[in-house]
């Protein structure tokens, strides 16, 4: 199997990350913080180390202020519906992920104002309309890192800057982005950053979380048991205990931490070069196609290893599934879970056919993949 479809899950995981989350389930099945025996505390251990990698990773000085959770999708609907309350105002951009629109498709019924920001023909932002969309009662702007759709770079930093000088927060998505590109929350000027694990972090499905800059209160999605405080029916006030209730995913949290070391032992500026390279390469094979039209920057330097196309005159499903059954290439069809961003592109109606890449990934498959679309192409009436 030729696996292109990294953008929704990376697969295969890194062999050190499989050995985490076996070695946890087999050796530190016990719950962290549950209480005093060697088994919860070193399952705590791994928790609180895992939390020191990802604030390693994302210039994060107070590691209690990285939150997790199951995905980037529950992290997202904390900081948004944490956040925001009726009559205030926020802004956001055209080609979000469900997991942004859905939560504010609901808080849009409960009286909040959402401004969305159109982009260019090639998903790319322009800052200045981010600062023209403000208000005074605007209370945070949320935007992705990086579509997953075009796999379009935003241009975070320059929206920190104007969202700062404004003493608005800002939040960000970075499930394509997190483990592909350098992301600093102090240089970015990011308040609250969302991740999930399973993607460029080479961590397992159910692990994700959040960054809360200090000075920002979100409502609490839940309470329960945290380990802490017990005698009290008021959840916990200290992070990150305040939003993580209930038995946290420990084998998979060990997996993500394994991750995250991987991508620091191969280095990041190494892992982003291979799959940049990929991606050039099967952009440039793509540009040999007359009949193949590519959406997005369809530029290494604009975008995530990313890249969405149609074959002229055909349906974005059936050539998936012709690349699956016949060529035994893994990639993915339809909305990809990102209606606002196919709206945008004018692909609402048939989707698009996307391909992802991973480190894990080589050049011979990249061409494999070419010759699989060339033949399809030469068949086709």
């Amino acid at each position: 199997m030729i696996y292109l479809d990294n953008a929704a899950t990376t697969w295969p995981k890194p062999e050190e990350t499989i050995a985490a989350v076996e070695d946890c389930i087999r050796r530190t099945g016990a719950n962290p913080g549950r209480g005093g025996h060697q088994m919860s505390l070193a399952a705590g251990r791994i928790i609180y180390e895992t939390r020191e990698v990802v604030a390693n990773l994302f210039n994060i000085s107070d590691p209690a202020r990285v939150v997790f959770t199951g995905n980037a999708t529950e992290s997202l609907n904390l900081a948004l519906k944490g956040l925001l309350k009726p009559g205030d105002h926020v802004i956001t951009s055209s080609v979000e992920h469900n997991a942004v629109a859905r939560p504010l498709y609901v808080l849009k019924s409960r009286g909040v104002e959402v401004t969305e920001i159109s982009l260019n023909k090639d998903g790319l932002l322009d800052p200045d309309d981010a600062a023209k969309a403000l208000k005074g009662n605007t209370a945070a702007i949320v935007m992705l890192h990086a579509s997953n759709v075009t796999g379009a770079i935003m241009p975070i930093g320059e929206v920190g800057k104007i969202a700062r000088n404004n003493g608005i927060p800002l939040i960000v998505d970075a499930a394509q982005t997190a483990g592909f590109l350098d992301i600093d929350i102090d240089q970015m000027n990011i308040d609250i950053l969302t991740f999930t694990g399973h993607k460029s972090l080479f961590g397992p499905q159910g692990t994700g979380g959040l960054f809360i800059r200090e000075g920002i209160e979100l409502v609490t999605l839940k309470e329960g048991g945290t380990g802490s405080q017990s005698e009290s029916f008021e959840q916990p006030r200290d992070l990150p205990d305040k939003y993580e209730s209930g038995t946290p995913n420990t084998p998979g949290i060990a997996g993500l931490g394994a991750g995250i070391k991987f991508i620091t032992e191969k280095g990041l500026d190494a892992i982003r070069k291979h799959e940049r390279d990929l991606m050039s390469d099967f952009i440039e094979g793509l540009k040999q196609f007359k009949r193949i039209k590519i959406y997005g920057p369809a530029d290494p330097d604009l975008q995530v290893p990313v890249v969405s196309i149609n074959i002229k005159g055909q349906d974005s499903s059936e050539i998936a599934f012709v690349l699956d059954r016949v060529f035994n290439i893994a990639c993915r069809s339809g909305l990809h879970c990102s209606p606002m961003a196919h709206k945008t592109l004018g692909t609402l109606e048939r989707g698009t056919v996307r391909f992802s890449f991973s480190y894990f990934n080589t050049k011979k498959e990249v061409n494999q993949t070419l010759e699989a679309l060339d033949k399809i192409i030469s068949e086709l009436p």
